[in-house]
């Protein structure tokens, strides 16, 4: 199979089964009365992705690498810088209207709540995040030079 299809079995399996179930949801969301705009936002995030933020990222990753370079005695930096920043960046997307305080009425009329402190939260979870990274970054130091 590897030498006809380039992969494994089980590859082409789950990849079968991945296209079954985009398949399907496409099949569901084609009745939907709001198909043209929900392909509008994922065309517009393929592209606002692709052009903009991979870009974007793949330089701040670039110059991370060049300025967190690992010590001789111990663990790598990067990983401990990188993993805070995508999280925080990710909540950031995903809560980004909250953040920006766009559709305050929708988000009262969907789930009765105001938005409000969404900004506050997320700063508060990104620090959070930066300083437990900070924090395992330092145990690791610390273990490798007992050693």
């Amino acid at each position: 199979m590897r030498a006809v299809y380039g992969a494994p079995l089980r590859h082409l399996l789950l990849m079968a089964g991945a296209f079954a179930v985009a398949g399907w949801v496409l099949l569901r969301i084609a009745g939907e009365s709001t198909a043209g705009r929900m392909l509008l936002w994922f065309v517009g995030a393929v592209v606002a992705h692709d052009l903009v933020l991979f870009p974007a990222y793949a330089a701040v990753d670039r110059v991370l690498r060049a300025r967190l370079t690992a010590p001789v005695d111990g663990p790598s930096p990067l990983n401990h810088v990188r993993v805070p920043a995508l999280a925080a960046g990710l909540l950031f997307l995903v809560y980004l209207p909250g953040i920006l305080a766009q559709g305050r009425d929708t988000y009262r009329a969907a789930t009765g709540l105001e938005r409000e402190p969404l900004l506050g939260r997320w700063l508060l979870l990104t620090a959070a995040l930066f300083v437990a990274s900070g924090l395992a970054y330092a145990l690791r130091r610390w273990r490798a030079r007992r050693r």
